[in-house]
């Protein structure tokens, strides 16, 4: 039977430097928001058709998991989630719930990657290192396009681990998103007004995503990279990728160079990802936007109105690429920027495949893309759109994986992402909106929680692609999708960026990163989903569907962890006690552990101190107790956490990217201290003892 998954028990984008906006994302938090629809308040919907309460009344057709009771299905297999948590919580010590037992790093300011006591470290791989055959080593000084092809790219962000098994037991294949470039720190004497076209030429090279074989030392977590072995490969922003699903060989993304509209040279600003089932990695295109130029120069009204709610620079862009590719002018090559901002599925056990942009996903900026399967084997996969006031997605296949690993399973397989239906969220809060004032206090229910409807879009099949929002083709909500969820009545949300299913319990979590223009005049105040305005912390919500069939049109919500300062009254971890949490600011990429722990990592910290890892139980008796595992170098982010049995996995990046930070003035001497050029970098974390990770 089917169960609905019960609830239990600065200026600069945050703290971020103006060198990180500038290059990370185009100082989109300058630019004017790119959502102007006047869509409805969550506090005004309260009567909805979904309100939670009504959820709960479909339990004649629906058998409800209650708090106290029943066990869960698992795809997969089956598991007593109660009975886990009872043992959880009866084994938790007075160090935390279990995967937590470690003690927490006190914020700081070190220009190093700080562990708990007890633990130690090791970079497993930095941008520039050989990992292609015939690849050089790195030399700052002599770098050049052909060397960088074949190197660890620069601004590693999502990560993945995946098994080699057999004979290779103890390696792994490593999965990096390369997502951005940031000149000033590469290059001597860079000159951003005229950049050469050698130096542009390295950063293309220097985008993309990597793939390396790692070695595990048997006698801890350490991970050391196995260059030049023959499953690495690199893809940059001039390697050749596939449109497939509804939009390939639409007109929409035709272009003089590719007639057909299937064939893309490159993939641009890669963030987080996911791990699909069948043994693929997904890499959502996240600020693509910045990358494409003179967007105030098109004359079409219609494509100049598209091009403003996509944030695409009117004028130069940053990084002036237009100078020597006309692909990335919107008026020389109008449909070309309609070619990126979707997921990317790599198959990284295969070095000849071409990566496909898979196009039902919907085109946004896409900050990742993590699945989960329904009972019956369809994925579901859910993504953010990384914007202020934009909106969070999900995609519900209608193919069913097939397991094994024959040639027909894979092909199979292989098409899951190309045919479904994608749907936009819309929140309805439980509470008066006299009670949701904008300052975080929590409404006289003790919660800010609610229901919430997923709304169609648009639905992709071989059949014919079917449009769900009227004045719009199918192909336009699949590459227009902001306009189509504007359209459709979604709920503005605070940067939707990661979002991840428990593995364990099937609860989605929606990070929310910040929104400080929240409540600002002209814009969107507090809602119970987003409840401060000039919200500089973020929050993190759980959303509730029907475990075995998360492919419905309902869900619960509530808001799991808001974020801050805990002394700070309108911050909240899930009602565990606030004096025994650390301070967090700005979640980003979130993991989950062994334990069922969410684990997140932050960018831009508005508390000063550097950015973290943290670790925050999700159920039993320690629900909301959040530990700070690690802190990152100076002008660092972390990014791309992984937790398995032995290690952490974190992707340090951006490291001395602060105002004013050149090759020739730097601000951080991580990883190689003094004297050496600052280098982003993977690191891995382990127990000295050898034991698991936080038992």
């Amino acid at each position: 039977m089917r169960k609905l998954l019960p609830f239990i028990g600065n200026s600069h984008g945050g703290g971020r430097s103006a060198l990180t906006c500038r290059y990370r994302c185009g100082n989109a938090c300058f630019h004017e928001v790119p959502n102007t629809s006047d869509n409805e308040y969550v506090g005004d919907v309260i009567a909805g058709a979904w309100s939670r309460r009504s959820m709960l009344r479909t339990a004649a057709v629906v058998t409800v998991a209650t708090a106290a009771g029943a066990a869960v299905t698992v795809a997969g297999g089956s598991s007593s989630a109660t009975a886990a948590e009872a043992a959880e919580a009866k084994n938790a010590g007075a160090d935390g719930a279990r995967g937590l037992r470690f003690k927490p790093v006190v914020p700081n300011t070190d220009d190093k990657v700080t562990v708990p006591e007890g633990y130690e470290q090791n970079v497993v791989i930095r941008w520039g290192d050989p990992i292609v055959k015939g690849a050089p080593g790195f030399n700052p000084d002599k770098q050049t396009a052909a060397a960088q092809a074949g190197q660890f790219g620069y601004n590693n962000d999502f990560l993945a681990l995946l098994p080699l098994g057999g004979p290779y037991e103890r390696q792994q294949l490593l999965v990096a998103n390369h997502e951005y470039t940031d000149e000033n720190l590469m290059f001597k004497g860079y000159d951003p007004a005229n950049p050469t076209r050698e130096q542009v030429e390295i950063a293309w090279a220097a985008h993309g995503l990597g793939v390396v074989v790692v070695q595990e030392d048997h006698r801890s977590g350490k991970l050391t990279a196995v260059n030049r072995h023959q499953l690495n490969r690199r893809l940059t922003a001039t390697s050749e990728f596939k449109l497939s699903g509804p939009v390939a060989g639409s007109a929409l993304v035709k272009t003089s160079a590719d007639p057909s509209g299937t064939r893309v040279l490159g993939t641009l600003n890669n963030c987080s990802g996911g791990t699909t089932p069948w043994g693929t990695t997904l890499h959502g295109e996240e600020n693509f936007n910045q990358y494409f130029a003179n967007a105030g120069k098109v004359t079409d009204p219609t494509q100049a109105a598209r091009l403003k709610r996509y944030g695409v620079t009117s004028g130069e862009s940053e990084r002036k690429w237009e100078r020597f590719d006309k692909r990335f002018d919107c008026v020389q090559e109008p449909n070309e920027v309609h070619r990126f901002g979707y997921v990317v599925e790599l198959d990284p056990y295969d070095p000849h495949s071409t990566p496909r942009k898979r196009t039902a996903l919907g085109r946004f900026k896409h900050e990742g893309a993590q699945p989960r399967l329904t009972e019956d084997g369809r994925p579901v996969v859910y993504m953010g759109d990384d914007e202020r006031f934009d909106y969070f997605y999900k995609f519900v296949s209608s193919k069913r994986m097939m397991k094994g690993d024959s040639r027909a399973a894979k092909e199979h397989n292989l098409t899951l992402l190309d045919e479904g239906t994608l749907y936009v969220a819309k929140l309805t809060g439980d509470s008066p909106a006299a009670e949701i004032d904008g300052s975080g206090k929590l409404p006289s229910d003790g919660q800010f929680d609610g229901s919430g409807a997923w709304i169609k879009l648009a639905t992709a099949s071989p059949a014919g692609n079917v449009s769900h929002i009227e004045g719009m083709t199918a192909e336009e909500v699949f590459v227009f999708t902001r306009l189509a969820a504007d359209k459709a009545g979604a709920t503005k949300m605070d940067r939707p960026e990661d979002i991840e299913p428990s593995p364990r319990t099937g609860r989605v979590y929606v990070v929310l990163t910040n929104n400080a223009d929240r409540g600002k005049p002209g814009k969107e105040g507090a809602t119970e989903a987003n409840p401060r305005n000039l919200n500089k912390h973020g929050q993190i919500l759980e959303l509730a569907e029907n475990f075995d069939d998360p492919s419905g049109d309902g869900f619960a919500w509530r808001l799991f962890l808001v974020a801050g300062d805990p002394k700070d009254p309108a911050t909240y971890f899930a009602g565990f006690p606030k004096d025994q949490v650390s301070p967090i600011s700005c979640p980003d990429n979130v993991t989950f552990d062994p334990h069922g722990n969410l684990w997140i990592s932050t960018d831009g910290n508005q508390l000063g101190s550097h950015d973290g890892m943290f670790g925050v139980a999700t159920s039993g008796e320690r629900r909301g107790e959040l530990k700070q595992f690690l802190t990152v170098p100076r002008g660092a982010e972390t990014c791309g956490p992984l937790v398995q049995d032995k290690r952490v996995v974190v992707a340090v990046q951006h490291p001395g990217e602060i105002d004013g930070a050149s090759v020739e003035k730097p601000q951080s001497v991580w990883p190689d201290g003094p004297g050496r050029i600052v280098r982003p970098a993977v690191v891995s974390v382990w127990r000295k003892d050898g034991r698991n990770i936080g038992v």
